[in-house]
């Protein structure tokens, strides 16, 4: 099994950026689609991007233009560059690692004034 772990989450003004960050373990991660969820108090935990091996990138209408997801495989590292952020964004944000299922424990992020 997968080892994720998140990190970059905190509490941000509307309009400010964060940057979360995604570890995984294992040594095949250049070959893994990976990607961010999140989950809003009270909602079901929806898809916010993915970042395939070759870079191709797909994401939730409502973040494009907004959210940029990278990796570096060098690092085992996927990244969520989050702008202009919004009270709607406000949620735990996990990693997700779709090839084996693997979920990291969440990073909360809170946007507000």
């Amino acid at each position: 099994q997968v080892q994720l772990v998140e990190s970059g989450g905190g509490l941000v003004q509307p309009g400010g950026s964060l940057r979360l960050s995604c570890v995984a373990s294992g040594t095949f991660f250049r070959l893994f689609i990976m990607e961010w969820y999140r989950q809003a108090p009270g909602k079901e935990r929806e898809f916010v991007a993915s970042i395939i091996s070759g870079g191709n990138t797909n994401y939730l209408d409502s973040v494009k233009g907004r959210f940029t997801i990278s990796r570096d495989n060098a690092k085992n590292t996927v990244y969520l560059q989050m702008n202009s952020l919004e009270p709607e964004d406000t949620g735990v944000y996990y990693c997700r690692q779709r090839n084996t299922g693997s979920w990291g424990q969440g990073t909360q992020v809170t946007v507000s004034s």
